[in-house]
């Protein structure tokens, strides 16, 4: 090999290597890019779940106190109907 063909046999080497470092680098950020998406997705979701879940406390504890009231109220009237009257 004289010197202009290892210096071209050297640069084509260089271009696979780089274009081989240029797609690894291309799939780290793909990756490092889903992971990202991924952790985005479950945040959101663990969100909704959480306000779901909050929601569906407030409207219990709405409709348990409701029912309290109700029941306070029918004793309190059967306990004023019970009472004789002077």
């Amino acid at each position: 090999m004289n010197g202009e063909e290892c210096s071209t046999a050297l640069g084509r080497r260089k271009e696979v290597i780089l274009a081989n470092n240029s797609k690894e680098a291309r799939d780290r950020a793909e990756a490092s890019f889903k992971k990202q998406e991924q952790r985005a997705r479950e945040g959101a979701k663990a969100l909704a779940d959480y306000e779901a879940e909050g929601r569906a406390m407030r409207e219990k504890t709405a409709r348990l106190k409701l029912l309290r009231m109700a029941k306070q109220a029918a004793e309190k009237e059967v306990g004023s109907e019970s009472e004789p009257s002077t």
